[in-house]
C-alpha cells in the first residue's frame, strides 16, 4: 500500500468563490484523489473570493498531479498555482558559508586579511600540523561523489548528485555541528577521484566518500585510507554498517539471541552488504551466508567477482548453496541491501521463531512489513513511515564529530563497533520494544554519545593525535 509523503507535497493557492461550502468542495476533492490535507492559509480576502494556500501530500509525483487536476474540476474554484514544497525548499541551494567574526574596521581586515593574515601563513609553513588549530581544518568534511550510485537514482551524474551531497552537508552540521562541503566530480575514473582527494586532503579534516558505485568505491576507499592520514569513511558501506549492527543488537535483546549463535542471510553483495556482513563479524557474528542474485555466495561458486570471491572466503562457513528464499530456512536475522522481492514473504515464514527481519531496500523494500505480519518478532526498514527506521544519519554526524574532536588520522573497525554499540545504548533496556529498536533520527542524544564512543576508540586504536576533549591523561 502506497503511503502519502511530505516528500511529494505542494502548495495550491486557490482562488475560491466566497459562498458557502467552497471549500468543502475542495477538500472533498481532494480526499476523494487520495490526497492529505496539510495546513491551510488565507492569503487574501477579494471581494467575491477569497485566496488560500492549501497545503497537500501525495504518494509521487503522478498522484500530486491527480490531485492537482481534481481540485482545478471543482466549481467554484481556480487554481492560481501549484508550487512543488520539494523544489522550493532547494531554490539556490540548501547550505552557505557564513563568517565567524565580524569584519566591520580596518583593524579587523588587517588581522581577518593582509596583511595580518600573512603572519598565521608563516606559522602554518613552519609547522604544518598547526593548521588543524588556525584554519577550519579542525572541523570540515569533504562530501566527495561521482554521481554514478545515488539513491535508488543510479549513475545520474555529478550535477544531479548536488542536491543530495548539499543534504549530507546540512545534517552534518545540524546532528554534529561539523562543517561540510559538498564536492562532485566529473569523472568515474578511480585514479582522478583518489588524486582529487589527495589534493584537496589539506584543507579538510576528513573525506566522507557518497554514492560511487561499486566495485570502483572500494578500491577508492582503500586507496585513499592507505595514503592520506585523515579519516576516509565510505557512508555507503559503512554508515549503512553501523546503524544496522545498532537495530541488531538491540533486536536481539528483544527477543533473546545471542549474536554468537545467529545465522545471519544478507541480500546484496554491494558496498553496504559486504560493510555490513564485515561489522557484523567484528562485532561476533559467526554465521552468516550473503546472497546475489544467482543465490547463496560461497567459495567455489563459478563465476564470483574478486570481491565476492573475498566475500565468500570469510563467510558461509558451511558453503550452503541455493536462493536466497531457500537459505532463509531456520534463520534468525534477514538483513535485505538489495532490491524489491529479493524474498519472498513465503520464504521469511520458514524463518526461525522470533525472526528479525530488516528489509532496507529504499523506496520498496525486499518484503513489505504487511506481507510478514505474524511471521517475524521484529521489523525494521529504511522508511519513516513504518517502525524502525534504519538511517544512517544516526551514524555519520556523531562518527566524524568523534574522529574530528581527536584529530583522528582514520576511522578503524573498533571506532565504527564502538559507534554502533552507542547508538543502541541509547535506548533504555526498559524501553526496547518490537516496535523501538533504533532511536529517532531527531534524538539530540544520539550524536553525542557515538562522537564520545568512537574519540575513545579511536584512542584505544592508537589513531588518535590528541586526548578527547575532557579526558584526564595517563598518569
Amino acid at each position: 500500500m502506497a503511503h502519502v509523503s511530505p516528500s511529494f507535497s505542494a502548495t495550491l493557492r486557490v482562488r475560491l468563490d466566497d459562498t458557502p461550502g467552497s471549500f468543502a468542495r475542495l477538500a472533498e476533492a481532494i480526499g476523494e484523489a487520495g490526497g492529505s490535507l496539510g495546513s491551510i492559509d488565507i492569503v487574501r480576502v477579494e471581494r467575491r473570493h477569497k485566496v488560500r494556500d492549501v497545503t497537500v501530500s501525495a504518494t509521487d509525483d503522478e498522484h500530486l498531479h491527480r490531485i492537482a487536476e481534481a481540485a482545478r474540476a471543482v466549481d467554484g474554484v481556480e487554481v492560481l498555482r501549484v508550487s512543488d514544497r520539494t523544489f522550493l525548499m532547494h531554490l539556490g541551494g540548501k547550505i552557505e558559508i557564513r563568517s565567524k567574526i565580524p569584519l566591520k574596521t580596518r583593524d579587523d581586515l588587517s588581522m581577518a586579511y593582509t596583511p595580518g593574515v600573512a603572519r598565521v601563513s608563516q606559522a602554518i609553513a613552519d609547522d604544518p600540523s598547526s593548521a588543524w588549530n588556525l584554519t577550519i581544518k579542525q572541523n570540515t568534511v569533504a562530501v566527495v561523489s561521482d554521481g554514478t550510485a545515488v539513491l535508488g537514482l543510479g549513475d545520474i551524474g555529478p550535477e544531479a548528485a548536488m542536491p543530495v551531497m548539499e543534504g549530507k552537508a546540512l545534517l552534518f552540521k545540524e546532528f554534529g555541528g561539523v562543517d561540510a562541503w559538498p564536492i562532485c566530480l566529473a569523472t568515474k575514473d578511480a585514479d582522478e577521484i583518489v588524486a582529487v582527494c589527495k589534493a584537496i586532503a589539506p584543507g579538510f579534516g576528513g573525506i566522507n566518500l557518497e554514492d560511487i558505485s561499486a566495485p570502483r568505491c572500494f578500491e577508492i576507499e582503500a586507496r585513499l585510507r592507505e595514503e592520506l592520514d585523515i579519516p576516509v569513511f565510505h557512508d555507503d558501506q559503512h554508515g549503512t554498517a553501523i546503524v544496522v549492527l545498532a537495530a541488531l543488537v538491540n533486536a536481539l535483546r528483544v527477543v533473546g539471541k545471542r549474536i554468537e549463535d545467529v545465522k545471519i542471510v544478507v541480500t546484496g553483495i554491494g558496498a553496504a552488504g559486504i560493510a555490513t556482513t564485515d561489522v557484523l563479524l567484528a562485532a561476533g557474528v559467526r554465521r552468516i551466508v550473503g546472497c546475489d542474485r544467482e543465490g547463496a555466495v560461497y567459495v567455489g561458486r563459478p563465476g564470483l567477482a574478486s570481491h565476492k570471491e573475498a566475500f565468500a572466503a570469510r563467510t558461509n562457513p558451511d558453503s550452503e548453496p541455493g536462493s536466497a528464499d531457500e537459505v532463509l530456512a531456520g534463520a534468525d536475522v534477514f538483513i535485505g541491501l538489495s532490491a524489491p522481492g529479493a524474498v519472498s514473504a513465503a520464504g521469511i515464514r520458514t524463518m526461525a521463531k522470533d525472526a528479525i527481519v530488516f528489509a532496507m531496500a529504499n523506496p520498496t523494500p525486499e518484503v513489505m512489513p504487511e506481507e510478514i505480519e505474524g511471521a517475524a518478532a521484529v521489523i525494521a526498514t529504511g522508511r519513516s513511515d513504518y517502525p524502525n527506521q534504519i538511517n544512517n544519519v544516526l551514524a555519520f554526524p556523531g562518527v566524524f564529530r568523534g574522529a574530528l574532536d581527536v584529530r583522528a588520522r582514520s576511522i578503524t573497525r573498533e571506532m565504527e563497533v564502538a559507534a554502533a554499540r552507542a547508538i543502541a545504548a541509547t535506548i533504555p533496556e526498559d524501553e526496547l520494544g518490537p516496535e523501538y529498536i533504533i532511536p529517532s533520527v531527531f534524538n539530540r542524544d544520539v550524536a553525542p554519545r557515538v562522537a564520545a564512543e568512537v574519540a575513545a576508540a579511536a584512542e584505544a586504536s592508537g589513531v588518535a593525535r590528541r586526548p578527547r576533549p575532557g579526558s584526564q591523561p595517563n598518569t
